[in-house]
């Protein structure tokens, strides 16, 4: 038995139930487990992880500027504190993602801030206010951004 057998479990189980997730799926620690999926996967691969591996709980989204494309972490936990790290991709030319509020309404401002801080559209996303940038915030500046600049906000 190795030291890392929860862990394994877990990939073996997201492996065996999408042959796509083949070499997507690392296990590089105690109680973490790590899994890129194609956008156009994500929502089948998430949906398993929170319902079939009972991660119930959404501590984060992450985004990241990865030059061409955005990519989105997804930090899901259970209640064993075993954490599941699920990342997926948006091109910059069409930065478009689905809501996961339907299945954890807390995840509103994890994702209004995804629209703030990088321009990313979020379908689906319930109308609301902005998060964390100010109202007065100038439309079509997104700070985090890699080719964002300071010095394009008009004084």
């Amino acid at each position: 038995m190795t030291e890392l057998n929860k862990e394994n479990a877990i990939k073996d189980k997201v492996t065996s139930k999408f042959s796509f997730m083949n070499e997507k799926v690392l296990v590089k620690r105690e109680r973490r487990v790590y899994a890129d999926v194609e956008l156009s996967n994500f929502r089948q691969v998430f949906d398993y992880i929170v319902k079939d591996l009972e991660f119930c709980r959404i501590c984060m989204i992450t985004g990241f500027d990865e030059g061409e494309n955005f990519g989105f972490m997804y930090h899901l936990t259970d209640d064993k504190g075993m954490i599941f790290d699920l990342k997926t991709y948006a091109p910059k030319t069409n930065p478009v993602i689905k809501t996961i509020t339907d299945t954890f309404p807390g995840g509103v401002l994890y994702e209004r801030e995804l629209v703030d801080m990088f321009g990313v559209k979020v379908d689906g996303l319930p109308e609301g206010e902005r998060y964390p940038l100010p109202d007065g915030w100038p439309e079509g500046q997104y700070p985090l951004r890699k080719d964002w600049n300071r010095d394009m906000l008009k004084d």
